[in-house]
């Protein structure tokens, strides 16, 4: 029966080829949205790493010109607004961080190991920010007041950072080689998997340094952030406006829950996926309509060869598998190309931040959506077939 229904179509190449060809640019378009729901959705479902309910952001503008440029006298009017929160009792605690959570940018670098370069996300935090934020340690400790004086600087790091470091290695304790610089660092902790960017975000290699307030040579953070007891209202927030801008009257502040920074990060990640699928729904609708169109021609086109069909004892069931199936060869050969192009991106290493996993269900679901596209719309052309009556060959001019 396929052995047939290929040599049909073959018949009809040159028809067939256009409707092959426009399969496989819709296959393309959905796969590039495919890809990045699937990507989303994955990401979705693992552990985020931290917990930001109850927890507000405070944004230290300085009035400075660069952020590098910093002084002891800046470094002790963050420790005071930093001793000014304590006074709250809507405040269990607070910390200060270089970075917000839920932000594209940041602080980043790299390891150098063994002549490759480790990529990690960095951020610099006080001793209670595990406290605020809800982190798990897997193994090891947080930052405390034991770490004062050290000659060397203290790290805590991801559970993915540690693997891709130290392998199956207990790494607490251990000294991170080859850094390309003086200052000897150690792991002294290891958390779960941080995914600092939000719910949509990969996980990424994540980097803790210590930021000491006690320290005047300590670059000071741009961000303090306060863990408030449940059932504090928004009211709040005019209060500790006045205390901080009593403390630092030269500087301003920008307060905000840290849900609506999430809230924020969303929109800003499922925005152009929502335009790019809707553009892509349209393209799709276009296609079905097209098709629909070229295979109800295709029907018409070929009322004498059906009706001959009909007057030698072919069934209306018949006809109507031939007209799917012919549809089903065409589609297969259209989506067979495009499944080859595909798997070359990855080859190539276009879109090595896709997991083999995501690649794999985005090329099987967009396989899907195209055949179960391709069937509804030759259902009715495929109806019309079996409807040919066997006289209507025989007056076929």
């Amino acid at each position: 029966m396929i052995k047939h229904l290929i040599k049909i179509v073959w018949n009809r190449k040159r028809a067939n080829f256009l409707i092959a060809l426009e399969i496989f640019f819709s296959f393309l378009v959905l796969f590039a949205v495919m890809v990045q729901a699937v990507y989303y959705t994955d990401n979705y479902r693992k552990p985020l790493g931290f917990s930001y309910e109850n927890v507000w952001n405070v944004w230290i503008d300085m009035k400075q010109a660069s952020d590098d440029y910093h002084s002891p006298e800046q470094v002790e009017m963050v420790r005071q607004l930093y001793l000014a929160l304590r006074e709250f009792e809507e405040i269990e605690a607070a910390a200060g961080a270089h970075t917000q959570l839920f932000t594209f940018g940041g602080s980043f670098g790299a390891f150098r190991l063994s002549g490759r370069d480790v990529g990690f996300r960095r951020n610099e935090v006080t001793d209670d920010y595990g406290k605020v934020t809800g982190l798990t340690l897997a193994r090891g400790r947080w930052f405390g007041k034991e770490d004062d004086g050290a000659n060397w600087q203290p790290l805590v790091i991801n559970q993915r950072l540690a693997h891709e470091i130290f392998g199956d290695e207990d790494p607490v304790g251990k000294r991170i080689p080859d850094v390309g610089d003086a200052t000897e660092r150690r792991v002294i902790g290891v958390v779960t998997d941080f995914r600092h960017g939000g719910e949509f975000a990969d996980v990424e290699n994540v980097v803790f340094q210590r930021k000491n307030l006690n320290d005047p040579q300590e670059r000071p953070p741009r961000n303090l952030l306060v863990k408030l007891r449940p059932g504090t209202t928004r009211a709040f927030e005019e209060k500790l406006a006045a205390r901080l801008q009593a403390v630092a009257k030269s500087w301003s502040f920008e307060i905000k829950p840290v849900v609506e920074l999430r809230d924020e990060a969303f929109q800003r990640r499922l925005i152009p996926i929502i335009v790019v699928g809707v553009i892509a729904a349209f393209l799709m609708i276009m296609v079905a309509l097209g098709l629909t169109g070229v295979l109800w021609l295709n029907v018409t086109q070929r009322t004498k060869e059906i009706g001959l069909r009909r007057a030698k004892g072919a069934t209306a069931r018949r006809i109507y598998q031939q007209i799917l199936g012919e549809l089903f060869v065409i589609t297969s050969f259209g989506l067979l190309i495009g499944v080859l192009v595909v798997i070359q991106f990855p080859l190539l290493d276009v879109i090595g931040w896709i997991s083999a996993k995501v690649y794999a269900w985005s090329i099987i679901l967009s396989v899907a959506v195209i055949y179960l596209l391709t069937t509804i719309c030759g259902l009715y052309p495929s109806r019309l077939a079996t409807k040919v009556h066997p006289a209507e060959a025989l007056h076929y001019e």
